[in-house]
């Protein structure tokens, strides 16, 4: 019934939400004799504010067009590669008529981009897309709004989502001979349950697995999202969030964990953030400053456009992941796609490089959830192992904006860099990328081996004069050029148990 009254509403807004957007033109536009009026440029501005809370956001688009490639300008082609019901594999294909920056893409890694299910769309990781597409071939998991898919087309499980992971990886390993696989949040855990069962059977497994701000252990530091799954019953869930798609969509009938419920969570953890941010996008539109104003749109529409997401999955996902813990556990067994149920073991992974990144200041993720992947695969190699904490990076903050681009973005290159396949590592010359200094260590089990990362620390980022709402460093922040990043093995004492540690460098001040 929720479902019903809130499409009820938002259909009885929205004529008046483009009647204000029409009010907004009408005071606004300097050939109209109203904008001459006194206030006029308020009540503007106090239209188009009316029209932005009360409209429909729909599904962003990538418009990815371009991307520099060793200062060349190369051509984006974004096309779907694998339609299945409920994800599309994306490929950003790239193309240049330069015979040298042709042969530069060609010889580059191909990654496979696992993008969160978990309320927004795949275009939240628009800025991770971007920067890697520099250096690799991109392929992206683009979730599909469940109330979009026909009953038809069945249930989707957790299962399901682990066997598309899989099947997406046969289909890049197929065509390169092998690949490389990041998953952002939410991904974490059904991408270290996919790489776990094709290793168990013997399957090749990607050359390097990034995980980046994962509840792979959720009992770690716990956030106020780790509480309310774990506060609430499993019942509480399944009766108070879970609804059936209205009619009016092609999904109908369909059991979901509606969008809407998912984005009122996600204001109800600021909400005098958000209500700040809209205030200054009045304030921006009354004294005309447009940059600002563009800048609060672009972060609203696509905070504000969310998915439904299949109850089955949603459901299962808070079981496993954030009641029973069965992966840390090592109780978690996954139908496959033959019916065969197969038991979760990240002890088998052995050919694939793991690395994983932390924001010092996650309210999603917290501290060593993520890290604690790397006490999980003991088959993996020690020098193989890398753990990366963002100084200052909020959860958003390690996958966009200006953290992602000159701390974590530098780190994941190399690393996938240097875990290329033999013949790839011949040929690719990835271009220079400027870092900003920190100090990352490698985990070993047996010698301790220290990366260590050595730069002159760059001048202090502007902080942002305007609250944008958007969590931690989501929002790009303008930083001083920094030198490039020098990577130094050296090994250290032996240690009886992984030490990670990563801080902050502190150069030396000129007098």
């Amino acid at each position: 019934m929720l479902y019903q009254i809130f499409e009820t509403q938002r259909s009885i807004m929205e004529p008046f939400s483009d009647l204000a957007q029409a009010a907004a033109k009408l005071y606004s536009n300097p050939l109209s004799p109203i904008s001459q009026t006194p206030l006029a440029q308020r009540v503007s501005a106090g239209y188009a504010l009316m029209h932005r809370l009360g409209k429909d956001y729909e599904k962003p688009a990538f418009g990815i067009q371009t991307v520099k490639v060793n200062k060349t300008d190369v051509a984006i082609h974004e096309r779907i590669e694998i339609d299945k019901p409920f994800c599309e594999l994306r490929r950003f294909k790239r193309f240049s008529d330069d015979p040298a920056t042709l042969t530069q893409l060609k010889a580059q890694p191909a990654v496979l981009i696992v993008a969160p299910l978990s309320g927004h769309y795949a275009t939240l990781l628009r800025d991770t897309v971007k920067t890697m597409l520099q250096d690799h071939k991109v392929y992206i998991t683009d979730w599909k709004n469940a109330r979009l898919v026909p009953m038809s087309e069945g249930e989707f499980h957790l299962d399901d989502y682990i066997n598309y992971v899989q099947e997406f990886i046969r289909h890049l390993q197929s065509i390169y001979g092998n690949c490389h696989i990041v998953s952002v949040c939410q991904p974490t855990v059904p991408v270290m349950a996919a790489v776990s069962l094709m290793a168990s059977r013997g399957e090749k497994t990607p050359l390097t697995m990034t995980m980046m701000g994962g509840p792979i252990d959720a009992r770690k530091s716990p956030t106020s999202v780790n509480n309310l799954a774990t506060n609430k019953s499993f019942e509480w869930f399944e009766n108070n969030v879970i609804y059936r798609v209205p009619a009016n969509f092609p999904g109908a009938g369909r059991r979901v964990y509606p969008g809407f419920l998912q984005y009122t969570g996600f204001v109800a953890m600021n909400p005098d953030r958000h209500a700040t941010s809209h205030y200054d996008y009045f304030k921006d539109l009354i004294k005309g400053d447009d940059a600002s104003a563009e800048a609060h749109r672009k972060f609203y529409d696509e905070y504000n456009a969310v998915l439904d997401m299949d109850a089955d999955y949603y459901l299962e996902t808070i079981a496993t992941v954030f009641q029973d813990f069965k992966l840390v556990n090592g109780t978690w067994d996954v139908k496959g796609v033959d019916g065969k149920v197969e038991r979760v073991r990240p002890q088998d992974i052995k050919g694939t490089a793991l690395m994983t990144v932390e924001g010092e200041l996650d309210d999603i993720s917290g501290s060593g959830q993520t890290r604690a992947a790397q006490d999980m695969c003991t088959g993996v190699a020690a020098s193989d192992r890398l753990h990366l904490e963002v100084p200052g990076a909020g959860h958003y903050g390690i996958f966009s904006g200006s953290r992602w681009r000159t701390i974590v973005y530098p780190q994941v290159v190399n690393f996938i860099k240097g875990h290329a396949a033999p013949a790839a590592k011949a040929v690719v010359k990835a271009a220079p990328v400027q870092a900003t200094p920190v100090k990352a260590e490698a985990v070993k089990t047996a010698p301790v081996f220290q990366a260590k990362v050595e730069a002159a620390k760059p001048a202090t980022p502007k902080a942002p004069t305007k609250a944008t709402a958007k969590p931690a460093a989501k929002t790009p922040v303008k930083a001083a050029a920094s030198s490039k990043a020098k990577v130094v093995a050296k090994p250290a004492a032996k240690a009886s148990t992984p030490a990670v540690k990563t801080s902050w460098v502190e150069p030396k001040k000129k007098a």
